[in-house]
Formats: C-alpha cells, sequence, structure tokens
C-alpha cells in the first residue's frame, strides 16, 4: 500500500492530522480551566459543542456528499479548521479570548468533522482498489491509535512548556499539511453522480433508520453505543477539572496520564482477531464486556502522585474494550447489512451513537457544578458499568459467532 503514492500522501496528512487533533482534545479543555477558569459545567457544553453537529448534520451529510467532489471537501475542511484552531490563540495573545469563542470555535470545527468523515469514508475507495480496502483502512486505523497515544503526551508537554493556547496552534498547522497532502494527490476525483429528485434524500434515510431498527442485532448494538457514548463523555467532559483540581495533578501529567490509558487502544486492537478466534466473535464481545467494563470504576479514585495509578489503569482496560468491541461489531455491521444499505445504515449508526455524546458531556457538566467532579465520576463509570450488559439483551446472550448475514435479505437490493 505503502508504494502507491497517492495512498501514502493520504496517510501521511491523515496520520499528522489525528496527531493535532489529540492535542486538541486534551489542549482546549485546558484552554478553559486554566485561561478561563471554567468550570465543570462549561467545560462539559465545551465537550459537548464539538459533537452537537452530528445532530443537525449527520443523517444527511453521507448524501450531500456525495453529489460534489470528495477531495475539494476534505482540503476545504481541514483549511477551515485551521482557520479556527489559529484564531484561539491569536485572540488570547491579544487578550480578547472568551468562553463564546471557545464554543463557537469547538461547534463549528465540529461541523467541519461531520462533513470531513462523510467525504473520507468515501473518497478512499478513489485512491485504493477494492481488494487492498481492508489493509489501507488497517493502517489509517493504525496509525490513528499511534499518534492518539503520542499527541496526548505531547499535549501534556506543550501546555507545561508553551501554554494551553499553542496546542491548539499545533492543531491548526497539522490541519493545514493535511490540506497540503490532498492537493498533491494526482488521481483525479470520480465524478459526482446527478442530484437527487425530489424526496430522495428523505427516502433514502427513511431506508437505512427502518432497517437499523427492525433488526435485533443491529438495534441492540446501537443502543449499546449510545448508551455507552453518553458514559464516556459525561465522565470525559469534566476530567480535566476533576484531575487538575479535585485528584492534584499538575496540567502538565494529565495529557500523560491520558496517553498512558490510551496505550489500551493498541491492546484492544492487536487483541481482536486472536481473542475471536479462540472464543467466537459473539463469545468474545460478551467476555470483553462483562470483564472489563468495572474497571471504569478505579477512574475516580484518582488522586495525587502514585495515586493516579488507579485512574491509568481503570482508562487503560476501558479504552482497550472500546476498541475491541468497536472492532467487530463495525466488521459485523460490514457483513451483515445488505451492500445497497450499507452506507445509510451505517450513517444512521453513527448518528444514533454520536448524538448521546453532546447530551453526556452537558449532564457530565450539570453533575459536576452539583455534585462536584468525583462524584459525577461516580455517576458516569457506574453507568459504563451498566452499559456493558446492554448487548447480553439481544441474542448476542447465547451465540458463539455473530450471523455473517442478515436473515431474509438479499446481497443486494433493486
Amino acid at each position: 500500500m505503502f508504494a502507491a503514492r497517492d495512498f501514502r500522501l493520504l496517510w501521511a496528512g491523515e496520520t499528522v492530522s489525528k496527531l493535532g487533533s489529540s492535542i486538541t482534545s486534551i489542549a482546549l479543555p485546558l484552554v478553559a480551566v486554566l485561561s478561563l477558569d471554567a468550570g465543570p459545567l462549561a467545560v462539559g457544553v465545551l465537550t459537548g459543542a464539538v459533537w452537537l453537529p452530528w445532530l443537525f448534520f449527520g443523517l444527511p451529510a453521507g448524501v450531500w456528499i456525495g453529489r460534489v467532489p470528495r477531495r475539494a471537501v476534505l482540503i476545504a475542511c481541514n483549511l477551515v479548521s485551521a482557520a479556527l484552531f489559529a484564531s484561539v490563540p491569536l485572540a488570547a495573545l491579544c487578550g480578547v479570548l472568551t468562553l463564546a469563542q471557545l464554543l463557537a470555535v469547538a461547534f463549528l470545527t465540529g461541523t467541519a468533522a461531520v462533513f470531513f468523515d462523510a467525504a473520507f469514508h468515501a473518497y478512499l475507495p478513489e485512491l485504493v482498489p477494492a481488494e487492498d480496502l481492508v489493509e489501507g483502512n488497517a493502517k489509517l486505523e493504525g496509525s490513528a491509535s499511534a499518534a492518539q497515544v503520542a499527541g496526548r503526551g505531547l499535549a501534556g508537554l506543550t501546555v507545561q512548556l508553551l501554554g494551553a493556547t499553542a496546542g491548539l496552534l499545533l492543531d491548526a498547522v497539522s490541519f493545514l499539511i493535511a490540506a497540503g497532502t490532498l492537493l498533491r494527490i494526482r488521481t483525479q476525483p470520480a465524478a459526482p453522480p446527478a442530484a437527487p429528485g425530489p424526496g430522495s434524500l428523505r427516502r433514502e434515510v427513511r431506508e437505512g433508520l427502518a432497517f437499523l431498527l427492525r433488526d435485533p442485532y443491529l438495534r441492540s448494538f446501537t443502543l449499546y453505543g449510545a448508551a455507552a457514548n453518553f458514559a464516556l463523555t459525561g465522565y470525559q467532559s469534566i476530567v480535566v477539572p476533576f484531575l487538575v483540581r479535585d485528584a492534584g495533578i499538575a496540567p502538565g501529567w494529565v495529557g500523560g496520564l491520558a496517553a498512558a490509558g490510551s496505550v489500551g487502544g493498541v491492546l484492544g486492537a492487536l487483541a481482536a482477531r486472536p481473542l475471536c478466534r479462540r472464543l467466537g466473535t459473539a463469545r468474545g464481545v460478551r467476555t470483553v464486556l462483562l470483564a472489563a467494563s468495572p474497571f471504569g470504576l478505579l477512574m475516580p479514585l484518582a488522586g495525587p502522585g502514585p495515586r493516579a495509578a488507579p485512574y491509568v489503569l481503570g482508562l487503560f482496560v476501558v479504552i482497550a474494550a472500546v476498541v475491541l468491541v468497536n472492532i467487530v461489531l463495525g466488521s459485523f455491521r460490514q457483513t451483515y447489512t445488505p451492500p445497497a444499505l450499507l452506507g445509510r445504515v451505517t450513517a444512521s449508526a453513527m448518528f444514533a451513537s454520536y448524538t448521546t455524546i453532546p447530551l453526556g458531556a452537558l449532564t457530565g457538566g450539570a453533575l459536576g457544578d452539583t455534585l462536584g467532579p468525583r462524584a459525577t465520576m461516580w455517576v458516569m463509570t457506574g453507568l459504563l458499568t451498566l452499559c456493558g450488559a446492554l448487548p447480553l439483551l439481544s441474542p448476542l446472550r447465547t451465540l458463539r459467532e455473530l450471523p455473517g448475514r442478515a436473515a431474509g435479505t438479499p446481497r443486494t437490493l433493486g
């Protein structure tokens, strides 16, 4: 795959961009806490603003992106995001940075991310032959996981040495680099199809939602994803004020702790195939969810110095489980759903899962203001533990292997 120049450019730009975005995931709430003295509710609202655009644009974005050149959308989204993130350190330098600006930047870059993600998944097949898509996706996901680990560690170092707003400037530069690599790609874009007829968008969205909600497997897995994202974002939205103010951890160590825990994602990716080969896909997911989810209850025990170890261990196991389950259930959805419906079903599942993220962030922030960050960590990690049992309400509880194709559905639809 790396012998293909255009894929190599796409991979390099996306890896750098993921590194920058990982830095921002730590730096943005730290800007709010350290520069603007924001409380838990404000940090929760800020986290939710990044994901709120999925509620408005998540379902139609996939259809809209199919009507325009994908590379142009990717470049435009990168340039817009670069300008938005660069505006934060500029405003801080001029002494005019406000929480309102941070919220606007979070919402607008989140909107760009919705369209970027929709365009990216459609653009990759233009560069990579069908028989190489699995390998191409694996390389992109592998580098994204590594960038997340490195980026969170780099975020802590950057904040410690240069200040929180410097992390956002690094992210802006990463978006410019990604746009530059896209501009150098030589493959000519595929011609967009004709514009849809009246009612086409609504009909296509409705068909994907109907298939998702009728199927017992997809319905239960989507419910799990939505509930787990609510709990995950609920504690993530207040984890920075929790670690800095309640646990007594220095701001420069916040990124380091997140990076250490994020190594669990690499373990989860490596363990997915051998675990499912040994236990079966259904039994493997069931075992991981029941065994790993309670580890989240270690995170609220965090304290200064060595007492940060329970937080790192809990985060490590939770992230490993999330990545492993996402790999197995995502692969299941790709093979189980009829090809003609796959794009719409995937978009519907992402919409359902991602729209709970801002709700979780707002709830976590509100509880943080009311109960305090540590108590909110207990509530959200307890909820995450309960989420691990949700897939057991589906046929998953009695199977060794997940089915390969939805019963009664053809491989293609007319």
